[in-house]
């Protein structure tokens, strides 16, 4: 799969691994440039079988992603519509499809992400923060609008109620340490701690079947919409489009032959060992 053509961020494939720069004029403003780029780079994605991890990132030194382009906000409607007439807008579009594709995706976040940028942030899997660095906002409220690319919907998810509001509603900025607290990100970095961590964390994914990956992620996010009878229905399913896809029987027929399971010593060693695992195929 090629991923080139794009005008907002340049990519770089290391074998499974697909690290995506955002390089946008002064501030990396998301606009429809980028939004079109992202929805090009979603399609690509969804069609990829070799690539399992995408690393989000800036190139610039202070923003991650800006906030929706003010030029295309200005052109809402003044009037009111119903909700049986309301449709998604682009920003919402883009951010659930980047949401769904089959591969594990990170934010590495070493700038400010605010606005559209911190909801595009919300869409992706996972987030780390470099602290000193990092700034979430959402303005919105003080703009007379409210979050619109799933900000109000996923900080809900991932925040609780109560820390969504205030986040919504005080309109300022939270640092890295904070984010963390709130449930926002993943964990909060030192400025030189991040990109190792990243790192690891993305190679370790990578070595991974790619099916177990999409289905370990569309059973997660099928949860968190569902009532529990009809979640782990959801996650049966999952449970076996992964089993018709990867080696994953033949792995465990091994280790019941062997009796692996019933050593001490690899019950130590599992963090090992399941990288281990990854040979027999």
């Amino acid at each position: 799969m090629k991923y080139e053509g794009f005008q907002t961020f340049t990519t770089e494939q290391n074998e499974g691994i697909l690290t995506v720069t955002f390089n946008f004029g002064s501030v990396n403003v998301q606009g429809q440039e980028m939004l079109a780029d992202l929805n090009s780079l979603a399609m690509r994605l969804e069609r990829d079988r070799n690539t399992k991890v995408v690393v989000f990132q800036s190139a610039n030194p202070e923003i991650w992603v800006c906030h929706y382009d003010t030029e295309l906000l200005k052109d809402m409607s003044e009037e009111a519509v119903s909700r049986d007439e309301a449709q998604l807008l682009d920003l919402q579009a883009i951010c659930e499809r980047i949401s769904k594709v089959p591969q594990a995706t990170i934010a590495k976040l070493e700038g400010f992400a605010r606005g559209g940028g911190h909801e595009l942030a919300l869409a992706l899997d996972m987030r780390f923060a470099a602290r000193g660095k990092y700034k979430l906002m959402q303005m919105e409220v003080g703009m007379g609008i409210l979050p619109c690319g799933g900000g109000t919907s996923r900080m809900a998810r991932q925040a609780g109620l109560g820390r969504a509001l205030e986040i919504i509603l005080s309109a300022r900025d939270f640092d890295a340490n904070e984010a963390e607290a709130y449930g926002t990100i993943n964990k909060a970095f030192d400025a030189d701690e991040i990109g190792p961590y990243v790192d690891s964390l993305a190679k370790r994914i990578s070595q991974f079947p790619a099916e177990s990956i999409n289905a370990c992620k569309q059973a997660v996010y099928e949860s968190i919409d569902k009532p529990i009878d009809e979640a782990l229905k959801a996650e049966a399913y999952w449970l076996y489009q992964a089993t018709s896809k990867t080696a994953a029987i033949k792995r465990f027929t091994i280790a019941d032959e062997q009796g692996l399971e019933h050593d001490i010593e690899n019950q130590r060693n599992w963090n090992e060992l399941v990288m281990k695992v990854q040979e027999i195929n």
